[in-house]
């Protein structure tokens, strides 16, 4: 990681409890392959790996998208994302039910967003991220943004941005160093 995390931003990194993204053009790389009544999308492994790490040292992880999609049911269904919401409609409200329901603040968000349809969850999140391929007025609005493009290891950098904050970083590596 070579940007450098200003001290506020590493302390709003702290207190994240509840970690979110949008799915395609985050998770993936915003492809979506149809033909044969099937489809498709490509989602990458250590972004998978990055949120068992987070939900491993205490994070719970969601997915927020518009956009109800089967392959997207059976990625989270494989890492067992403890959250996810497929319906057309406003992201905010979908968030505010999930924080009412489990006790979250808005503070305890780190969102992950790449488009115009993230702008409202990322006004509101504790930390709000943007891929680095991701629309100018994500970026905008983004405590960070991201090297890596969506679906190509943007998820696992802001994981790991995460777990350095909160000293968590050096566990995992050690865990799979022995």
């Amino acid at each position: 990681m070579s940007q450098k995390i200003s001290k506020s931003l590493t302390a709003r990194l702290k207190r994240i409890r509840l970690f979110l993204c949008d799915v395609d053009g985050v998770l993936t790389d915003g492809v979506v392959l149809m033909g044969g009544g099937v489809e498709t999308k490509r989602f990458n492994i250590r972004d998978g790996l990055g949120l068992k790490f987070l939900q491993r040292h205490g994070i719970k992880v969601g997915w927020v998208s518009r956009r109800p999609s089967s392959a997207t049911q059976q990625r989270a269904d494989n890492l067992g994302i403890d959250f996810l919401s497929q319906k057309d409609g406003g992201k905010v409200d979908v968030v505010e039910d999930l924080l009412r329901e489990n006790g979250f603040k808005w503070d305890e968000v780190c969102y992950v967003g790449d488009d115009i349809v993230d702008l409202g969850v990322m006004a509101r999140a504790g930390v709000a991220v943007a891929v680095g391929n991701g629309v100018a007025e994500a970026k905008a609005a983004a405590d960070y943004v991201t090297k890596a493009p969506g679906g190509d290891g943007a998820i696992r950098e802001t994981v790991e941005l995460i777990l350095r904050a909160q000293n968590k970083w050096k566990l995992v590596v050690a865990e799979y160093s022995n």
